[in-house]
């Protein structure tokens, strides 16, 4: 690849707004180069849409992207659990979706509409990842990016809902180790990786790349 890995936000909400922040994260996949991929948490679709982009370049037509979120606000839902602002602070971005796109940028047709490039190539799923990553086949996976519930049984189920990508010499990807206010998410990665001996390296000092231990 030649040209420069940019990080664009599709005048949408994306966790990885910080400046540098989603280029690094780009970066980190095209170490990896997968062709597999799989996302816990799509929010807005941002970070979907960027993958799915660099995945083309690399591979061309020969890759699939799955994601799944809850895509909801209903409060009987999601109580308890930590989940992104999904409102807009600039009134323009609100008029935007809700009178011209007439769409709620958190919903599964707006992510869908987003990814319409990739149309082949991507399966966005509705629903707690908890119970679809037991109904879902996740043998060709190779990376994911798990950035969905932040409390710690949530994040520690999903976790164990991955464990054969690893075992696989796939790649877990966490986002939101060092948040503040979500302690559970540092809480099930440590014990999720000491309990199955895996491999852990912190990036950019707020992901979590789990990976088989090679010893």
């Amino acid at each position: 690849m030649t040209s420069k890995i940019k990080y664009r936000k599709y005048w949408r909400k994306t966790s990885l707004k910080q400046e540098g922040v989603g280029v690094f994260f780009l970066n980190e996949i095209l170490k990896r180069k997968p062709k597999n991929f799989l996302e816990i948490g799509v929010f807005h679709g941002v970070t979907s849409r960027n993958v799915c982009d660099l995945l083309a370049q690399i591979h061309g037509k020969d890759f699939s992207f799955t994601g799944i979120d809850i895509f909801s606000t209903d409060k009987e839902i999601i109580k308890e659990e930590v989940i992104p602002q999904t409102k807009f602070s600039n009134p323009l971005k609100t008029i935007y979706y809700k009178y011209i796109v007439k769409l709620d940028p958190y919903s599964k047709e707006s992510v869908e509409k987003l990814l319409s490039k990739y149309k082949d190539n991507i399966n966005i799923i509705k629903g707690n990842s908890n119970k679809v990553l037991k109904e879902i086949s996740l043998d060709k996976i190779d990376y994911v990016f798990l950035d969905g519930g932040h409390k710690y049984e949530t994040v520690l189920t999903d976790l164990k809902n991955l464990r054969n990508i690893i075992i696989n010499s796939g790649v877990v990807l966490c986002d939101d180790y060092d948040l503040t206010y979500a302690p559970g998410v540092k809480k099930a990665i440590d014990e999720y990786v000491l309990l199955n001996n895996f491999n852990l390296k912190i990036l950019n000092s707020r992901f979590a790349e789990i990976t088989k231990n090679s010893t």
